[in-house]
């Protein structure tokens, strides 16, 4: 099996650095100067012009603000934006099985034609959060994803339009069979195995190791972190009993835990930030 830090990188660099801080750079004393930016990104292929063009993006998008650090030298801290998004993507990323059975949220929204520009992003942003759609203009997702969406709706100052309801399922179809019109479960399986094909094969290979390199694991789990970010969102995390047999998610889910607990804190070290 071919380590996935061997083959051509296809994550994007903007993407990187929101895992990087996401996994390390929050957690530093202070701004993350510029030329460490550009040594970590470098470990995972991404020259210094697309880390410099990439933080130009999300300075723009107010997720990353400059400042110097004691030292005097030029880097970036999180905005208090970024801070939230990170901190409501914790409890994503790092959450265990799903609840069996914790009830429904549904949000239902209705925006004057005047403003339907705004239609469009309530949509994409409550599919991006996890949400399927049970009905036109009426989105469905776990009871837990509640408080995230409120912090999401509000920043951008959409919750003018949303009413959330909590409840429970009690339709004529049998609700195993409601999620798959209300999902695209196919192309949701379809996400995990590519991260399991991705890097099932990584974990395999560190669990032979005895050692642990430092540069090595902060290559392996920086770029596993940031496939596995992005697949709780795709996945809002249904209860096991309301999906198909065979249900991939556990099994990647395990492969990220595995990942996390072998390499995060070795990570670390190479990271250095602290």
């Amino acid at each position: 099996m071919i380590n996935v830090s061997e083959q051509p990188v296809p994550h994007a660099p903007r993407s990187l650095i929101v895992t990087l801080y996401g996994a390390y750079g929050r957690f530093a004393p202070g701004p993350v100067p510029v030329a460490e930016l550009i040594r970590l990104l470098a470990a995972v292929g991404v020259d210094a012009p697309s880390v410099r063009s990439s933080v130009s993006r999300l300075k723009r998008r107010g997720l990353l603000l400059p400042a110097r650090t004691a030292q005097g030298a030029a880097g970036y801290e999180l905005s208090p934006q970024a801070q939230q998004l990170l901190e409501d993507g914790d409890r994503r990323v790092y959450a265990g099985a799903p609840p069996d059975d914790a009830g429904w949220v549904l949000a239902v929204f209705s925006v004057p034609e005047s403003e339907r520009q705004k239609r469009h992003v309530l949509r994409s942003r409550l599919a991006g959060l996890g949400f399927g759609t049970a009905a036109p203009g009426v989105w469905i997702a776990p009871a837990r994803l509640h408080e995230e969406t409120r912090h999401t709706l509000r920043r951008l100052r959409l919750d003018a339009y949303v009413d959330f309801f909590r409840g429970e399922h009690l339709g004529f179809t049998p609700t195993a069979e409601a999620v798959g019109r209300w999902w695209d479960l196919a192309a949701i399986a379809a996400e995990h195995e590519a991260f399991l094909d991705r890097h099932a094969g990584v974990l395999r290979a560190w669990e032979r190791r005895v050692d642990t390199p430092p540069e090595e694991a902060y290559r392996d789990y920086l770029l596993a972190l940031d496939s596995w970010r992005h697949l709780p969102y795709t996945d809002p995390g249904l209860p096991a009993r309301l999906l198909p047999a065979g249900w991939p998610g556990a099994r990647s889910a395990a492969v990220f835990r595995g990942l996390h607990e072998r390499l995060r804190d070795a990570g670390a070290e190479f990271a250095d930030l602290t």
